[in-house]
């Protein structure tokens, strides 16, 4: 991960790692909750994402998926 440049955007908590040569995002740490979200009662996600699609000979089509729409998370 040494050589992935950082980009922070927005509320400046998320992290997007990049190649600087392809650049492909194959890591973020997620943005932590606004207040509005706390005060909703929303569990912090304490965990990172991962492009799947950087990762060979793994079957995206096999994977469990679920919709996210911004903040809101539908089943």
């Amino acid at each position: 991960m040494a050589d992935l440049l950082q980009y922070r955007w927005g509320t400046r908590t998320a992290v997007d790692y990049f190649c600087p040569i392809c650049g492909v995002l194959p890591f973020r740490r997620p943005s932590q909750l606004t207040l509005e979200e706390r005060t909703a009662g929303l569990d912090p996600f304490d965990g990172w994402s991962i492009n799947l699609r950087c990762i060979d000979e793994i079957d995206l089509d096999a994977l469990p998926k679920r919709r996210i729409f911004g903040s809101r998370l539908q089943i």
